[in-house]
């Protein structure tokens, strides 16, 4: 039945997908399809419905849609550009230091808002002027922004790490947010090294002396917004608030904040809540057509079969986890990250506990895998924003995004090889 099942699941899946149907629905109507193959047609409608609303019946993935509007704020509120001028400070006076304030840019703004494609528009958007007035070639600046952004995935709050958890069943939230830094810093600094190497190559200029007086006024402008990373995280790891009430605390902070700068009007606000209902829309859809599928597979003994698949290949475990890497990047380039999370976790999940890995760090290893995938073509949501904010082709960012992949793709083996990279944190928080 496995056999069968999965067949008609998977090509009834990038059927719709060549055709052009969203892929929420395309996960939906596959799920619905291989379930009447299995069972008869009107079990199979109660069941695939029943399923997609328990899906979303979670206090925890509250905290998704409220992460999303904290993002959404801070994106239209003025923070973006206080936390360009903090990264230009500490970029410092080295060969392409507007590249490094890029990358440093993403990081903060990725840390606060745990969005890819507003911190690729905020940072970038900001960037992108500052660099061509310094003569950076257009396609290096947002090869830049589109190889750093996605640090906001690992760093927390991370939307993705919550979707993770909640998949996975049972997984620390906790422990996966201080899971990421350390491999989300890597992939910071991974992308700091190409850059700093192009740009000694290319002679690119570095920022002027900053006085001391100005530093120390940038420092204290970009407090009250750095203070969010200690309240909401530090109040989430040591149990004064969940994950939930954490992401509630982000966007009255946010909210306060964006009104004391006075760079968001209550017209503003509408559109942002309006913009943030549309996204949790397309989310909640996911997850709850993901849920459905996840039921499927798990009925028909699909991610048992691929589980004996995989380990018929070699029962190596090192071996196995480069298997699942490999998966992994070539999913990431045709599907975005929520649905490649949501559909990805219950079949790999169960891999990765037979062979030993902990379930904190295959999740990291998980999402790094994925936010590489959301750097390229032909879906990469990040690539089509960042070319857009940076005014290039795709055809023309490709050729130095390379080098970035090369660097990123390394990290991705240390982090996967090197358990303790993203286990040292939480075990010494007493989180696992």
């Amino acid at each position: 039945m496995a056999l069968q099942a999965s067949l008609v699941l998977f090509l009834c899946f990038f059927a719709m997908l060549v055709i052009g149907i969203p892929i929420s629905i395309g996960i939906g109507l596959s799920a619905l399809v291989t379930a009447c193959v299995v069972v008869s047609p009107d079990i199979a409608i109660f069941t695939i419905a029943q399923k997609m609303v328990n899906g979303i019946s979670s206090f925890s993935l509250l905290a998704v849609p409220l992460f999303v509007l904290s993002g959404n704020i801070m994106n239209n509120g003025g923070i973006a550009r206080r936390l360009v001028n903090l990264a230009k400070l500490l970029a410092g006076r080295i060969p392409g230091s507007l590249a490094h304030t890029n990358v440093l840019g993403n990081m903060l703004f990725g840390a606060l808002s745990g969005s890819a494609v507003a911190a690729c528009a905020a940072i970038g958007g900001t960037m992108a002027p500052l660099e061509k007035e310094e003569g950076y070639d257009d396609s290096f600046a947002a090869a830049v922004n589109i190889a750093s952004c996605a640090t906001g995935m690992l760093i927390p709050p991370s939307g993705v790490l919550i979707l993770y958890a909640l998949t996975a069943g049972g997984v620390s939230i906790s422990a996966l947010f201080m899971a990421g830094y350390l491999p989300g810093i890597l992939m910071g600094v991974a992308v700091m090294v190409v850059a700093f190497i192009y740009a000694k190559k290319k002679n690119y200029p570095v920022t002027p002396r900053v006085k001391f007086s100005e530093a120390v006024k940038i420092v204290l402008d970009s407090l009250p917004s750095l203070l969010l990373i200690v309240v909401v995280i530090g109040g989430i790891v040591f149990g004064a608030f969940t994950a939930t009430e954490g992401a509630a605390v982000s966007v009255a902070y946010t909210l306060i904040l964006s009104f004391i700068y006075k760079s968001i009007t209550f017209k503003q606000f509408i559109q942002i809540i309006l913009k943030t209902a549309h996204t949790t829309g397309i989310i909640m859809f996911l997850v709850a057509a993901s849920s459905a599928m996840s039921w499927v597979m798990a009925y028909t003994g699909i991610p048992v079969a691929i589980s004996n698949l995989i380990m018929s290949v070699s029962s190596n475990k090192y071996v196995i986890m480069l298997i699942m890497n490999i998966t992994l990047l070539i999913v990431g380039t045709f599907m975005d990250l929520t649905p490649a999370c949501l559909i990805f976790t219950p079949i790999f999940f169960p891999i990765a506990m037979q062979i030993g890995m902990d379930p904190v760090h295959f999740g990291i290893m998980l999402v790094f895998n994925l936010c590489i995938g959301i750097m390229t073509p032909p879906v990469g949501s990040v690539l089509f924003v960042g070319c857009g904010v940076g005014g290039v082709t795709i055809e023309k960012v490709l050729k130095p995004l390379i080098p970035f992949f090369i660097a990123l793709i390394a990290v991705l083996l240390i982090i996967t090889y090197i358990p303790a990279i993203s286990l040292v944190l939480p075990k010494l928080i007493g989180l696992i």
